[in-house]
């Protein structure tokens, strides 16, 4: 018998994204919805995960947290969805996955809280700049059509969902190559049946507040 997956998550959160890669891998999977006010910081939730925040996953006996973690965990357990990199793709995969995990991830926030690196002190900082950062990331989503080459894989997820959060949120600038690179990776089966599921549940947490 095959181990048991829960997922854990809240419709509001970053576990948007791993319901996305969920989704897309095609396998079964259970889900635990939490609530920012109550279950997340719960003795049971906080035993999975000490952070008491979402997602996580339990697998098993593994639990995997942190979003771009469960994306790789995800794609390179379940193989025959086609997410996991090839060969000739590793470099670029990992490259723009950890990219997004912490250089882009980093600056973004900073930016949002009204945190502006001082330029004499920008190589302290793992990302430089803002500036830099949105460079970067341009240049990497109009390399090729996809941030690991020319298919999609698991790093699209994870690179996508951020693109797509910063752009809605007004986070990461509004640039030609961002809306088109989010416009390929959100074309797909995957994305439209995780976007619908955490819409349900958004609605059936909003009813029972």
């Amino acid at each position: 018998m095959a181990d048991e997956l829960i997922f854990y998550t809240n419709p509001m959160s970053r576990g948007r994204i791993a319901r996305w890669m969920l989704e897309e891998t095609g396998v079964p999977y259970t889900m635990k919805v939490l609530t920012f006010d109550g279950t997340i910081k719960a003795p049971e939730y906080l035993a999975v995960n000490p952070m008491g925040k979402v997602p996580a996953i339990r697998h098993g006996k593994t639990v995997v947290t942190e979003c771009a973690a469960i994306c790789a965990y995800l794609a390179e357990t379940f193989p025959d969805a086609g997410l996991a990199p090839r060969p000739d793709e590793r470099g670029s995969y990992y490259r723009w996955m950890f990219f997004t995990a912490g250089p882009l991830e980093a600056a973004v926030t900073n930016r949002a809280l009204g945190f502006q690196t001082p330029p004499d002190k920008s190589r302290m900082a793992g990302y430089g700049s803002y500036a830099d950062v949105m460079n970067t990331l341009e240049r990497a989503v109009s390399a090729s059509p996809y941030i690991a080459g020319n298919r999609f894989t698991a790093a699209d997820v994870y690179v996508g969902s951020h693109i797509g959060w910063g752009l809605g949120f007004g986070t990461i600038e509004k640039r030609q190559a961002f809306m088109d690179y989010l416009g390929r990776v959100t074309d797909r089966a995957g994305y439209i049946r995780a976007a619908a599921v955490d819409d349900e549940a958004m609605k059936t947490l909003q009813k029972s507040a």
